[in-house]
């Protein structure tokens, strides 16, 4: 910012208004898409209010400006798409998922929000019910994140596996305890895949399967589902309709993307 100036005896800085109002409009129309996901804002009317801040007077109007919003998902999508072939390949891949939480678990049978889509399922690692949606994702060993799939949260991690690791290219494919299924492994070696979940203590052999080097990289995931909780705060929401919750999860995903991009 050349328009700023420091002052060292004030001890503040001096700006010109209008001059920081075009840059601010200007980052604003480059950068919209992953900004409102940059600045960990929840509410889609708080970040209209933002940018009126720096619009220079020239913002659509609040109603315009949420459907103009929406309606950018495809073109996310497909920034997403392109980002994943620019990657190395690679050949070990990891899925799981994590509860997108609607409400406080005492008021789970009297949530109304996302009623006849949301349900309540059981978040196994918090070992607690809760109201809301379930967010699976699929991420390389490096931590990039190549799919996700949204469900209600009633519905198990296997049901779609299948829609997951469409278009996916790696091969080996790591998860945890929730994916253990023979038949879901067989199919997937079926189609060329090999999939890899640990054992549970009571079964044969589980100490020379569960190999420690393995366990280790399938917690790749959780490390970028608390990146993702801790940078944007993506287990809670504001969206109160299935086109909004989907904007702010690509949102959230681009901008981790880029990130990623950017570092490595």
């Amino acid at each position: 910012m050349s328009h700023l100036q420091y002052t060292a005896k004030s001890h503040h800085l001096q700006w010109d208004m209008k001059q920081l109002s075009k840059i601010c409009h200007q980052f604003y129309r480059d950068y919209c898409l992953v900004l409102q996901a940059e600045l960990g804002m929840k509410s889609q009317r708080h970040f209209y209010r933002i940018c009126r801040l720096f619009s220079y007077g020239r913002l659509l109007e609040r109603s315009r400006f949420n459907r103009h919003s929406r309606q950018l998902i495809w073109l996310v999508q497909l920034i997403r798409q392109a980002m994943n072939k620019q990657l190395p390949p690679d050949t070990i891949v990891i899925m799981d998922s994590f509860p997108l939480t609607l409400c406080q678990s005492i008021r789970n049978h009297r949530a109304r929000i996302f009623e006849g889509l949301a349900d309540i399922g059981y978040n196994a690692s918090k070992r607690l019910w809760f109201y809301g949606f379930k967010v699976h994702m699929l991420v390389t060993l490096s931590g990039y994140i190549l799919n996700y799939v949204e469900t209600p949260a009633s519905v198990h991690d296997i049901k779609v596996v299948d829609d997951l690791l469409e278009g996916c290219r790696q091969s080996v494919i790591l998860a945890d305890l929730g994916y253990l299924s023979q038949e879901l492994k067989d199919n997937l070696e079926r189609r060329g895949d090999h999939l890899w979940t640990p054992w549970r203590q009571n079964m044969e052999g589980t100490g020379q399967h569960n190999n420690w080097r393995l366990l280790a990289m399938r917690r790749t995931i959780e490390t970028r589902f608390s990146k993702l909780c801790t940078l944007f705060d993506m287990e809670q929401t504001f969206a109160r309709g299935l086109t909004g919750l989907q904007l702010r999860l690509e949102q959230i995903l681009l901008a981790y993307n880029l990130s990623y991009f950017e570092f490595n």
